[in-house]
């Protein structure tokens, strides 16, 4: 452990810190797809018994009509959260029809692109630009790629450990300057060791090869079964630049090294206009194309495996959000489906995820030029799709490092933040998940790509076949499972009411499109 991080431990050791931490609080957005018995994507329309993925709190879509995504609010119990999940799952299965829900991230089979629906909110001006910006990405990057399904995990460090800390470094300006910045400072050191994370939890060394749908493939896939492909020492084929590859973007440089250089970067790229995409035509033969012709049609567009965020007002942009009142939390986006798990993620992820991301805080965190930047994106590209090849090197300062030799030295310094977290809430849970997922730099069979591609090859099973599987055992599972934290009723007069709130936001549009989108982007 670096003398900075023990002096750092040895600080936080006082009651107030302990007291103040046990208020993390976490939210889940776990994307799954909609698919038949037979395991093909499903074409049915978002359920009306769900509500309205316009404005229902806790069930929506992503980019198509068949993709749900289901949202846990902000909460400091992990069990709390999870209970909400399940509750969420057992739901909407229970309002599908037939349908199951898919269990892992790369899709399912998939003839055509043109099988994937845009999804569909209404026919206000809000809803029909979420509709229009999937149609700038299915044009821009294809639809398959928006097939992919992942989970992201929410995190947010209470106010009252902030105070504290911020008075332990000396700082002298506003908390919220203070919080901000601490939030960049923890998000560069998750860039650096991110791939820690893909190694532990990616899920999906395996694809359908429909997803490739004729393209020549990057890399050299071996076979299984009757039409899967995978590379053997492959993580997480949904991280890697298989379906998004966007030259434009790769140049964009965003910056983490602090808020107003972060927010200028990506409102330089929501401005500057892109040749590739104005040969798309932004309206053409009166429809929109897409929301405009520029680098990135919105924020979210950007992709990045991590985000600072603030809650938005309506029709307020992200980076206004951030620029008005600062960092709130973080989104964690680099998560895998867990297949093992019937609502995609479990609590030794999360108790795990608590450590990993207070290390990124406590460690010493410089500022990442856009070459060291680079770096940590071709580590983990590394691991992404050989990281469990023997020997495998990454790049650490410009010094070959052998990955496994790294990730022991992380362990090492996550073992007395487990301590520290499990003296604050009591009991052993955060020692038992370093333990636990220690097992998997021992062995890589152990981390979850080990064991699902033994599962696979052993079997000589299909990766979708058995994806299929699962996603029917998880529905009998579900359908068993008593609610825990709502009920029936609260989630049928949440659909209602989202509904009416839908129709609301329709009848009080008073402008056209054009005039809403002129207005959206009017201070760029």
């Amino acid at each position: 452990m670096s003398h900075f991080l023990e002096q750092r431990l040895a600080a936080l050791g006082t009651t107030s810190f302990q007291h103040a931490i046990k208020g993390i609080r976490r939210g889940i957005e776990r994307e799954t797809l909609r698919i038949k018995p037979d395991g093909q994507l499903a074409q049915t329309d978002h359920a009306k018994a769900l509500g309205s993925a316009l404005t229902h709190p806790l069930i929506t879509t992503d980019f198509s009509e068949s993709l749900l995504e289901f949202i846990t609010p902000a909460q400091t119990d992990i069990e709390v959260t999870l209970k909400q999940l399940t509750d969420i799952h057992k739901f909407a299965l229970s309002h599908i029809g037939e349908e199951r829900l898919w269990a892992g991230s790369m899709p399912c089979y998939i003839s055509h692109q043109d099988e994937i629906r845009l999804a569909q909110y209404g026919s206000s001006n809000v809803g029909t630009m979420k509709t229009v910006y999937r149609q700038g990405l299915k044009n821009r990057y294809g639809s398959m790629m928006q097939a992919i399904s992942g989970v992201h995990f929410n995190f947010s460090i209470p106010e009252a450990f902030w105070q504290h800390y911020q008075q332990l470094l000396g700082d002298t300006g506003s908390l919220q300057d203070f919080i901000s910045a601490q939030y960049l400072h923890l998000i560069r050191n998750y860039k650096r060791y991110v791939w820690l994370v893909v190694y532990l939890f990616g899920a999906s060394p395996a694809m359908c090869s429909s997803f490739l749908q004729g393209r020549e493939p990057k890399y050299k896939f071996q076979t299984l079964g009757k039409g899967s492909l995978y590379l053997p020492y492959a993580t997480s084929l949904r991280m890697s630049d298989l379906g998004y590859t966007n030259s434009a973007q790769s140049s964009l440089n965003i910056s983490y090294n602090n808020l107003p250089d972060y927010i200028k970067g990506l409102r330089q790229a929501i401005s500057t206009p892109s040749a590739e995409y104005a040969s798309i035509g932004v309206k053409v033969d009166g429809k929109y194309q897409q929301l405009n012709s520029n680098i990135l049609q919105i924020e979210n567009e950007f992709y990045s495996t991590i985000r600072p965020k603030r809650t938005t007002q309506s029709g307020e942009r992200p980076t206004c959000a951030l620029k008005r009142r600062g960092v709130e939390y973080i989104e964690v986006r680099a998560l895998d489906v867990n297949p093992f798990s019937a609502v995609g993620i479990n609590a030794e992820q999360m108790r795990f995820l608590d450590l990993f991301l207070i290390y990124c805080l406590l460690e010493k965190s410089p500022d990442l030029s856009a070459q060291e930047q680079a770096v940590t994106e071709q580590n983990l590209r590394k691991v992404v799709t050989e990281g469990r090849r023997q020997n495998l090197e990454l790049d650490d300062n410009g010094q070959p490092r052998l990955m496994l030799d790294w990730a022991e030295q992380l362990f090492a310094d996550l073992m007395p933040i487990a301590d520290w977290m499990d003296t604050a809430y009591g009991g052993d849970c955060y020692k038992a998940v370093i333990k636990e997922f220690y097992l998997g730099l021992l062995d890589p069979s152990q981390t979850y790509s080990g064991k699902l591609l033994s599962r696979l090859i052993a079997q000589q099973q299909d990766s979708p076949y058995y994806a299929l599987s699962l996603a029917e055992q998880y529905r009998q599972q579900l359908a068993a499972t008593d609610y825990q934290m709502y009920s029936e009723a609260e989630f049928e007069k949440m659909a209602e009411q989202s509904l009416a709130e839908q129709q609301k936001i329709e009848q009080a549009d008073d402008l056209s499109f054009d005039q809403y989108l002129e207005r959206y982007f009017a201070d760029l």
